[in-house]
């Protein structure tokens, strides 16, 4: 395993940890700065929706430029950001240093999974992306539990200074780690180039695949804690545990449906998003029961998040010689697709539909991505077909030329000793 990668997946378990142990913190959040809960919310859906801005924006601007620096400059923005946030003064400031973090959030994944990709064999991409987004999972089962635990003792600010030294490490790691020949040249055309790759309806496709399966999932997971405690029975005080339960899901997932996408990428989503539709569907029936509810969180977190390498990396294919912001466009689906799961289950919840209800919704996102992604592959496989239908043809008529010239070319040679004679 190349190391750049470990440097990669510190860089994901900052961001990670920066996007998600807030939740843990919003209570001493919301005190400190003498705001009510729903306004100390936005430090979470600002946070996303500058993750999307970031994602196409920023990609956008640093396309023409060599990657390994790119990420470097994304690192400081986001050691700023979270500076900021540890030594804000007041909501304003801390909002801001909340959209400053979160702009390097999508642009740093986006273009960190082509370098990823660009430091292994073909052979080994999807599992390259998914080591960088281990640190992401690793935020989720480790991180944000330590990361809240820190918080609540020493104040919310200490985890930001936390937060803050571990994005200089990841800093310090790109520089050293990340070899400037692996890390993939930059677009020859720019924006111009990356642009270019959104003429392809399987680029479109895979990324309404990202929001939709992705967003399944992260529907059901949005209101959980009230699940467990309001349907499963669950003490308040084990939802911190049983979430890591889903953690260790997500590392398990992200690494085997990495390796499985680099045998066959849409095989693969095929069969993760078809086994998701199961599993909340199983899920939102037995709520009710403990033991079945810790299993359905191990199984959600695991296909869950073994779609997330296949989904990149099938962006990445389709965008051809111009990855980097299709692939910054992905990360933005993923963000679109979490707000979106969100929204639907707050809506059923809010119907009076229960909180089971976001699992259904869940599981009914997932159907659509399931159904859109079987068109895509069949349109894929179609396309092959066309192509090598194409390359035969090609091939057969090259031939038919070949053995027309080298007999044009050979009969002077026989009739001239009969003219001879």
């Amino acid at each position: 395993m190349p190391v750049g990668l470990i440097a990669l997946a510190l860089g994901g378990f900052g961001i990670g940890l920066t996007e998600f142990v807030i939740m843990g913190l919003l209570p001493e959040v919301a005190a400190d700065f003498r705001v009510s809960e729903a306004s100390a919310g936005w430090f979470i859906s600002g946070y996303a929706l500058a993750v999307v801005v970031g994602a196409l924006g920023l990609t956008a601007a640093v396309s023409r430029f060599q990657r390994k620096p790119v990420l470097a400059v994304l690192l400081v923005l986001f050691i700023a950001g979270n500076l900021l946030s540890a030594t804000a003064p007041d909501y304003w400031a801390m909002m801001a240093g909340r959209v400053v973090a979160a702009l390097a959030h999508g642009a740093f994944f986006g273009i960190g999974a082509v370098v990823a990709a660009g430091m292994v064999p073909p052979t080994r991409k999807a599992a390259a992306i998914a080591i960088m987004f281990t640190g992401l999972t690793a935020a989720n089962v480790l991180g944000v539990p330590l990361g809240t635990l820190l918080g609540q003792a020493a104040g919310w600010r200490s985890t930001f200074w936390a937060i803050t030294g571990i994005g200089v490490l990841a800093l310090a790691g790109i520089l050293a780690l990340v070899p400037r020949a692996g890390s993939g040249d930059a677009s020859p055309d720019g924006l111009r180039s990356e642009l270019r790759a959104f003429r392809s309806g399987q680029v479109w496709l895979s990324i309404l695949v990202t929001i939709l399966g992705y967003g399944g999932m992260f529907g059901a997971f949005t209101y959980i804690a009230f699940t467990l405690t309001e349907v499963s029975g669950f003490a308040a005080s084990t939802v911190p545990w049983l979430l890591i339960v889903f953690g260790v899901g997500l590392f398990i997932g992200n690494t085997l449906g990495g390796r499985a996408a680099d045998r066959n990428v849409d095989r693969t989503l095929l069969l993760v998003l078809s086994v998701l539709v199961v599993v909340l569907v199983v899920f939102a029936l037995s709520a009710g029961n403990q033991v079945l509810t810790i299993a359905s969180l191990l199984l959600l977190g695991g296909f869950g998040f073994a779609t997330v390498p296949g989904l990149q990396m099938r962006v990445m294919k389709y965008a051809a010689k111009a990855p980097t912001l299709a692939s910054g466009a992905n990360i933005g689906a993923f963000n679109v697709g979490n707000a979106l799961g969100a929204w639907l289950g707050g809506v059923t919840i809010t119907a009076g539909l229960g909180y089971t209800s976001p699992i259904w919704a869940g599981a009914g996102i997932t159907v659509l991505g399931l159904v859109v992604m079987a068109g895509a592959a069949a349109g894929a496989r179609a396309s092959a077909r066309r192509a090598q239908a194409a390359a035969v043809t090609a091939a057969s008529q090259t031939g038919v030329e070949t053995a027309a010239a080298g007999s044009t070319e050979a009969e002077p040679a026989d009739v001239e000793p009969a003219s001879v004679r």
